[in-house]
């Protein structure tokens, strides 16, 4: 009886559970790594904050500086980098304004 019951045991653990195990983990671990509609909905909840928070110091910068002349706002990034940060917002505007288009 025991020779009969080992195998038929033990054959299906190894070639059908086993596998379907590795391939479970495998799945979610895919799966798990991706960016989800919610994950990007709350991206782009973020960058649209992002934008008008930037707005609202550089008006604010304005303001300071026009009622005293000798204000320099304190920036984080260097003016050389200035330029290179430009262009990567505004490539990151016009990605996101094309998926919104694709979207659609």
């Amino acid at each position: 009886m025991e020779d009969v019951l080992v195998p038929l045991i033990v054959i299906p653990t190894i070639f059908i559970g086993l596998p379907w195990i590795i391939l479970h983990y495998i799945t979610r671990w895919k799966t798990a790594a991706t960016i989800t509609t919610d994950d990007e909905s709350l991206l782009d909840e973020l960058y649209q904050l992002a934008r008008r928070l930037e707005d609202r110091v550089e008006t604010v910068e304005r303001l300071v500086a026009a009622d005293h002349p000798e204000f320099r706002p304190a920036r984080l990034v260097h003016d050389s980098d200035v330029g290179d940060e430009d262009e990567t917002l505004r490539e990151l505007a016009r990605l996101r304004a094309q998926k919104e288009r694709t979207a659609r």
